[in-house]
């Protein structure tokens, strides 16, 4: 009987917030047919963008009430603010597919849904006062009514997919541009400067050989020394690009490589089957290794677990510490530069780092296995 009584009188409660609702999305789809009319006038623009913040308030509130009564969710499908002056940043808004649907749904809500809205009212207090008889129907009907229309449509989806691939293409670029001056500018401050002093001494022992043979001597041993460290950075600029282990022994062994550099152990668990796609291994490495090198830095940490796993072409890799926590993804930090590199291949990032808890990266790549296995499956470093 508790549990029946409350349940009517929340039914009641939402019936009530129901007719307010309905009868404000009648005056907003009022509203933004004014607008609308009044666009060409200049004055229906800033008029359009209260109405659309408005309806997405509205339409946000009701996804949460119809997704809560119908236990499942309900995604938005809103497309993300676009930059630029004010007015394009409206017509970003007008244009959303979500928006026209939004329209849709006041017009709907604020005329069969309000005539269902005021049925459910008179329902939920005639089941109020009189509680032998069965609960109202047309609060459900009203749900399932507002559900395809609140819902994200195939259009929808198919702007976000653009929008997301367009920002993915985007980041991509900056990144390989970043990545083309940071390369340039080892070569010219290291490799280079190093070269050149080179063969400023080989070309002052040649001229020193007949008359100074010990200085040449000295010059040369100079120049040994420096080609050797040229070498070195040389090697270590390659490796930066693409590391040769990654290209020899395939992902798990670049990242059991990876592990050993580690100043604690880190265990590398992998259930990958076969080799994979050279960027994917790429990016994958370069995930971990930029992981692995925030937990050396900033964790705390006295052990940490790499997990790699390939299933139904997706590949699903952790980097899991036991460190201080409270890691977030911050604009210009090593774990946004993990979810862009990531995101260029439709990859996702989740981060769970509560404070004093450790931190756990949980990193989706999607991907297709190549080739048969050439490294081995588990390890610990």
């Amino acid at each position: 009987m508790g549990a029946s009584w409350k349940r009517r009188v929340n039914l009641l409660w939402w019936a009530v917030q129901s007719v307010a609702t309905s009868v404000i999305s009648l005056v907003l789809f009022i509203y933004t047919a004014v607008a609308l009319a009044l666009v060409t006038v200049w004055v229906g623009i800033p008029m359009l963008g209260v109405t659309i913040r408005l309806t997405r308030m509205m339409a946000r509130r009701r996804r949460r009430y119809v997704g809560g009564f119908l236990g499942s969710p309900l995604e938005s499908g809103y497309l993300e603010p676009a930059p630029g002056s004010l007015l394009a940043r409206i017509l970003a808004l007008v244009l959303d597919p979500a928006t026209r649907r939004d329209a849709l749904w006041l017009l709907v809500d604020g005329t069969v849904g309000l005539a269902l809205s005021i049925i459910a009212l008179v329902e939920a207090i005639f089941d109020l006062l009189l509680w032998w008889l069965p609960l109202a129907v047309a609060a459900k009907v009203h749900w399932r009514l507002d559900r395809p229309l609140l819902s994200v449509s195939e259009k929808s989806r198919l702007a976000l997919r653009v929008q997301q691939l367009t920002s993915s293409r985007a980041e991509t670029v900056d990144t390989s541009a970043a990545e083309l001056r940071r390369i340039e500018r080892d070569l010219h401050d290291g490799a280079q400067a190093r070269l050149v002093a080179l063969g400023m001494n080989l070309a002052l022992a040649e001229n020193q050989l007949d008359n100074d043979p010990e200085g040449a001597r000295a010059l040369l041993a100079e120049a040994r020394e420096a080609s050797g460290v040229a070498l070195a950075e040389l090697r270590g600029l390659v490796r930066g690009i693409h590391p040769p282990v990654l290209a020899d022994r395939g992902l798990v062994g670049a990242v059991e490589a990876l592990a050993l550099t580690a100043p604690f152990p880190v265990a590398v668990t992998s259930d990958v089957p076969g080799r994979l796609p050279a960027p994917v291994e790429s990016g994958a490495y370069f995930a971990v290794a930029e992981g692995l090198a925030n937990v050396i830095k900033h964790a705390a940490a006295t052990t940490t677990s790499i997990r790699l796993a390939l299933a139904d072409d997706v590949l699903h890799f952790e980097v899991v510490d036991d460190g201080v926590g409270g890691a977030s993804v911050a604009p210009g930090g090593g774990l946004a530069g993990i979810a862009k590199r990531l995101a260029a291949f439709d990859g996702t990032l989740a981060v769970e780092s509560p404070p004093g808890g450790g931190t756990r990266l949980v990193m989706v790549l999607p991907c297709v296995s190549s080739s048969p296995k050439t490294s081995p499956s588990s390890g610990t470093a």
